[in-house]
């Protein structure tokens, strides 16, 4: 599945939430993430993704595996995306790390998500803060075929439009690139 994705920097965030609050109700939760490459980079570079994910939040802690291939779609940076529930997060990060995989980066997020359907799809918003970066974002994504990118993208947008998110808001940044270049 192709995670079809868009990142907003959100202007105000208060009216955003109180619309979201509208719609749906909040999962607040915590992310620990923790990105891994092979020692010669070559993920990074091909634009692919490794990360064991650790999610504190009210209904307690569980943690995910991922990984993400190379975007399918550069405006947005949508990627297929592979994720699977682990029992044991030490445990993932030692297989990771026997396997041979080196750590990039590790910071939190500080998340706010609501699940809701719109233009018949099943969309996840979600409003972020990472202490290390200023401002907040909203990334809202559904999951699709390879085939459905483009329409789902359209529905996205007018998710986002609807919130009073547009075009000029869109940002392809990543928190990995803007963490490394805080920490300099």
């Amino acid at each position: 599945m192709i995670e079809a994705e868009l990142k907003a920097r959100v202007r105000e965030p208060k009216r955003v939430v109180r619309q979201l609050d509208e719609r749906a109700t909040a999962r607040v939760e915590v992310y620990r993430d923790t990105y891994y490459d092979r020692p010669d980079g070559s993920l990074e570079r091909a634009g692919e993704e490794l990360r064991v994910r650790t999610v504190h939040g009210g209904d307690g802690t569980r943690t995910v595996l991922t990984y993400k291939g190379a975007a399918v779609d550069e405006e947005s940076g949508s990627k297929p995306e592979h994720e699977t529930r682990v029992e044991d997060a030490e445990e993932a990060h030692a297989i990771l790390r026997g396997l041979g995989h080196v750590e990039l980066i590790a910071f939190e997020k500080r998340c706010r998500n609501y699940a809701f359907e719109a233009h018949g799809r099943q969309m996840l918003a979600t409003l972020v803060r990472v202490p290390e970066i200023d401002g907040t974002f909203l990334e809202v994504e559904t999951l699709v075929d390879e085939d459905q990118v483009a329409a789902a993208l359209d529905d996205v947008r007018a998710v986002l439009a609807g919130l009073g998110i547009g075009a000029e808001d869109l940002t392809v940044e990543t928190y990995t690139g803007a963490v490394a270049a805080r920490r300099g």
